[in-house]
Formats: structure tokens, sequence, C-alpha cells
């Protein structure tokens, strides 16, 4: 595996931008520790509800009934969803205000388990969150595929990313780039690649202090089609 400087990648993109002035203000900011550990577990499952909406609908449609959804859902409050029955979810699914989709609905019941049991072990889920170890941060979405519901793929990272977390995602134009020096080869998700892509951006972050959403960022700005 030959790794591109990140200092080759950083000048490649600001060329492709305008300058490193512009590139700069592209970048997106990631939260502290202590602002992640802050962040509610009704936040959490809002994010993760959301990103599972958008997921194959248009993402404006989605927002724009977003109240309707935080309303029917009592906030996103976890421990008020767990104690509905499974007619209870159904009937939901069924109201006008929301996208009706039984199967994404029930993701909400799901997600809202997979907070709830992290907040019995940590404490709450942003706490388990702030505390996971930047250098393998695929296992956080390997853990929230697993024991969440339709947050696999890159659902589960970009919920995080909007939520602040730093974290790098395989985006179409990223994951091309760490093909094409092999750093990839095989299955995206596998084990193999996955470890592969903690271990180089672990490198670039070392090499040049950057966060890993900016080291995923200025990838893609890179080269491809610029979709971050």
């Amino acid at each position: 595996m030959h790794l591109e400087k990140f200092a080759d990648i950083y000048q490649r993109a600001a060329e492709r931008k305008g300058g490193e002035d512009q590139l700069e203000l592209l970048l997106s900011p990631s939260l502290s520790q202590s602002e992640i550990q802050s962040i509610p577990n009704d936040r959490w499952l809002s994010a993760f509800s959301m990103k599972v909406f958008q997921s194959g609908i248009s993402w404006k449609v989605v927002r724009n009934k977003w109240p309707n959804f935080e309303e029917l859902f009592f906030g996103f409050k976890v421990e008020p969803l767990l104690m509905l029955s499974d007619e209870q979810w159904e009937t939901k699914a069924t109201d006008k205000r929301i996208i009706r989709h039984l199967t994404k609905v029930m993701s909400i019941a799901d997600n809202a388990r997979m907070i709830h049991e992290a907040s019995i072990e940590h404490g709450s889920f942003g706490n388990m969150v702030a505390n996971w170890p930047k250098e393998s941060i695929t296992d956080l979405w390997l853990y929230m595929k697993k024991h969440g519901k339709r947050l696999g793929g890159n659902t589960g990272p970009y919920a995080l990313r909007q939520m602040g977390v730093d974290t790098f995602i395989l985006s179409s134009d990223v994951e091309a780039y760490l093909r094409s020096y092999k750093i990839i080869e095989g299955g995206r998700d596998t084990k193999k690649s996955l470890q592969a892509c903690n271990q180089a951006f672990a490198h670039w972050q070392q090499e040049s202090g950057r966060s890993l959403t900016h080291i995923s960022q200025v990838i893609a700005f890179s080269s491809g089609d610029n979709r971050v």
C-alpha cells in the first residue's frame, strides 16, 4: 500500500478549488469530545431517523416534514418510544403528516433500543461516541450497523458527520481515490478494507494534524465529482 503525501493531496485540492483560502472555507468543523458527550439521546435518534428517511427520498422533502416527525414521535425521546407496541408503531406509520414507510418507521424503534442499550453501558450514546478511538472509527460504523437498523453503508457515517462527529466517509470520490492507490481492494465494507482505511487516515492525521473529516473532504475535493 503506497500512500500519497497529504500535502500533495491538499495542494491538488486547493488548485481545483481556487486556492487554499477557498478550500478551507469548504471544510466542515467537528465538535469537541465534551460537545459530543453533551448531545442528548433524542438528538442522536432524530439524526439517525432523518438519514434513514432521506435514503432514496428527496432530502428537502424529508427536512420539510421533519417537524411533524418530531411531534409524532415524542421529540424522539427514547424511553416513551420504547413503550410503544408494534400496533402503535404501525398506526404511526400510516399518519399522513409524515412519510408513510413502515420499515423505515420501524427502524426508529430498533435504533431507539440501540441508543438505550448503549446508554445503560456508557451513560449515554453521546458518551460512547465521544470516547470511541479515532484510529478505529469504522468499528463505530459497524457497531451502528450491527445493533441498529438501516444504518449500514454510508447512512451511519453521514449521520455521525451531521452530528459533528469527526469521521471520514467513503463517498464515491473518496472510495475511488483509495482504490486508485490500492488502499481498498475488493469489497468496500470488508474488515480488511475498513482496517486499511483506518490505517491510511491515521497516517495522514499524524502527518497533517488534521481531523478525519478534513482529510476525507480534501481527498474528495482533490479528485472526482466532489461529493463529500
